[in-house]
């Protein structure tokens, strides 16, 4: 039997079921509808776990390594105001989360639990985001993504950056370590701002396997999912699908034919996702369970109108509307390096055109180019 100490601990039959090797989110809720509560599935003998579908032995070590990891996940509770664990007992349990058939059976929380029921969009995309990836992902919505590079990032800066804006950060490791490393900052800020969500103990790692899981919560606490970019083989496709199969609305940007970034998108218009160019229509699709009037604008302002001089618009008009490397356009202009690279410093303080990796540049306002 359970000591009184670990009996009276909230959610510490919770933690330690979750924290025994071998067992894993869907046979712990196995477990726990064969007996009725997270205790009683503790309490039973093995031979009985065996006689519910759980063949599963547990030795010493395996005993004790499961309560080290209990009391682990209770020391980081502990040290924190701002964390939290939210079991799937609890009456406070995202209820768009609990639809599905297997929900994580527990969520590791950093921040304001709060969110958790607020009406939420799902933001994912490229690990490589364009500047007007980057700008639909700042729409002002309770945003919810996965910390990665790229779209996810963007969209977790834009919520935090719009006035009120909240933001949901679903994460593929324990809640005591954040990846990637370069986003320690960011996640601290969504800490203090919004919301960071685990299904994992502490100390797990950043394992490949746990992305897809990661990914189906996104979509599961989410109203709807907006993919920005997308290769055809990515988590981010990966992500549309299970919310099409959660049925939640899936919406997709559509970009180039020729770019590789595109092409998910693409794929996911074809199978039946909803093409949208701004977050004003998705806001007008959503606007009764957002709690917003429609048309409501909140995407950033448009670009400066300050008019250009005929080599600038020359510049411009050559670019396009796909990143392009300084060499491309040197090619289509007939100008110098040292010419464009002038032009290229102007264009970008005059918010026309942004910088990308690899040396890359890509024009951001609205017009069209000249034929």
């Amino acid at each position: 039997m359970r000591d009184a100490e670990t009996a009276a601990a909230p959610h510490q039959d919770w933690l330690r079921l979750i924290n025994t090797p071998g067992l894993g989110p869907r046979r712990m809720l196995q477990l726990v509808e064969a007996f009725g509560t997270p205790g009683n599935a503790l309490d039973a003998p093995t031979a009985e776990w065996q006689r519910a579908g759980i063949d599963l032995r547990l030795d010493d070590a395996a005993r004790q390594a499961r309560d080290k990891g209990a009391e682990a996940d209770r020391a980081w509770l502990d040290a924190d105001p701002r964390h939290h664990l939210l079991c799937l007992d609890d009456p406070a349990y995202p209820p768009l989360l609990a639809e599905l058939p297997d929900p994580p059976p527990v969520l590791y929380l950093n921040g304001n639990p709060e969110l958790l029921r607020a009406p939420q969009v799902g933001i994912v995309g490229s690990r490589e985001a364009t500047p007007q990836g980057e700008r639909l992902a700042t729409a002002g919505l309770t945003v919810t993504s996965g910390l990665a590079r790229g779209i996810d990032g963007a969209a977790h800066e834009g919520a935090l950056a719009a006035p009120g804006g909240r933001t949901i950060a679903v994460v593929a490791t324990g809640p005591d370590r954040i990846y990637p490393a370069q986003h320690r900052r960011l996640a601290h800020r969504i800490a203090d701002h919004g919301l960071v969500v685990s299904l994992w103990p502490t100390d797990t790692r950043p394992l490949a396997r746990n992305f897809p899981q990661r990914n189906r919560v996104i979509s599961g606490l989410s109203l709807a999912t907006l993919v920005v970019e997308a290769a055809l083989k990515s988590g981010s496709l990966i992500t549309a699908r299970l919310a099409a199969e959660q049925g939640r609305q899936v919406y997709a940007v559509p970009g180039s034919v020729l770019s590789p970034a595109s092409r998910g998108c693409h794929q996911l218009i074809r199978d039946g996702a909803q093409l949208v160019e701004s977050a004003d229509e998705i806001l007008d699709d959503l606007a009764d369970w957002l709690g917003v009037a429609p048309n409501t604008p909140v995407v950033p302002a448009e670009p400066t109108s300050e008019p250009l001089d005929p080599e600038q618009e020359r510049v411009l008009n050559a670019m396009g509307f796909d990143p392009v490397p300084l060499e491309t356009l040197r090619e289509r202009t007939k100008l110098t390096i040292e010419q464009l690279s002038s032009m290229l410093v102007l264009l970008e303080l005059h918010g026309r055109v942004a910088a990308l990796d690899h040396g890359r540049f890509q024009r951001l306002d609205a017009g069209s180019p000249e034929s």
